[in-house]
């Protein structure tokens, strides 16, 4: 590991292949997101369009689909290696799991080419036996990372079910906004309630590369260090993606200390930027 690195914000969750989904447009909407990242501190970026389970079942069309995002994702890594020669763009998928049995095999559909996978449950509601679908996912030799558990509806009332999944094998991502409220109070709640129980295994932008949008890195990243969390953030933004990078699951991460005092904070916090 060189010094770069071991100090480089890590970023697994992003739409940076331009064209191939509801993320960028074009290569210069990649430019230029990844010239606010690296003004954010993020230097290592996986970028993960979206691609549904499913075609994992249709080896024609899943070939059709990687192949496209293939190139799209070469055209891009060459202009960002001679616009941003500092900054690491490696690919992967946001796999929205709408069959309980993808297959995971082909390298493209994992983060960086390692065994981790990142996945979403459909339309943003948590289904049935989810945690049979980790379960069997992990059995097939993957490791699943969670995207987005925050933002489910329901997910304050499914706390169990996320402990549940953390227990089959998984991994969560949270995404900076929702510390923030960019997807409503209900996901800004859920996300402190994963990291007062320190069940945030990593912090991702989940970025769409449009420029009238925020990456909310640096609201994020102000409020938890006024709360305390420096070095939570480094567990979340460096340490774990960078295990991940290596192939290895990520550390324990400390829960947010004094609950009641974390929550006196926040109110204060939340009151004072309301006047």
């Amino acid at each position: 590991m060189n010094d770069r690195d071991a100090t480089s914000l890590i970023d697994i969750h992003n739409h940076l292949v331009p064209g191939v989904d509801d993320g960028a447009r074009d290569v210069q909407a990649v430019l230029e997101s990844v010239e606010r990242m690296t003004r954010a501190g993020i230097r290592r970026i996986v970028t993960t369009p979206h691609i549904r389970a499913g075609l994992t079942q249709d080896p024609r069309d899943l070939a059709y689909r990687l192949d496209e995002v293939q190139k799209a994702w070469e055209t891009a890594a060459d202009a960002i290696g001679r616009a941003f020669p500092e900054v690491e763009y490696r690919q992967g998928h946001e796999v929205m799991l709408d069959v309980p049995d993808p297959d995971f095999s082909d390298p493209r559909l994992r983060l960086a080419g390692t065994d981790f996978v990142l996945v979403e449950w459909p339309r943003m509601h948590i289904p049935p036996a989810t945690t049979r679908v980790i379960e069997r996912i992990v059995s097939d030799g993957f490791r699943p990372v969670i995207a987005h558990p925050e933002r489910y509806v329901g997910m304050g009332d499914a706390l169990d079910v996320v402990a549940s999944w953390r227990a089959a094998g998984a991994a969560l991502q949270v995404n900076y906004g929702s510390f923030v409220g960019r997807y409503g109070s209900d996901p800004r709640t859920n996300a402190f309630r994963l990291l007062r129980r320190g069940w945030a295994d990593y912090l991702s932008t989940d970025f769409p590369g449009r420029s009238n949008l925020k990456l909310y890195k640096r609201e994020a990243w102000d409020l938890l260090s006024e709360l305390g969390a420096r070095d939570i953030l480094t567990s979340l933004c460096i340490s774990n993606p960078g295990r991940l990078l290596r192939n290895e699951a990520p550390l324990p991460v400390e829960p947010l200390p004094d609950e009641r005092g974390f929550w006196a904070r926040l109110k204060e916090l939340v009151q004072t930027e309301m006047r």
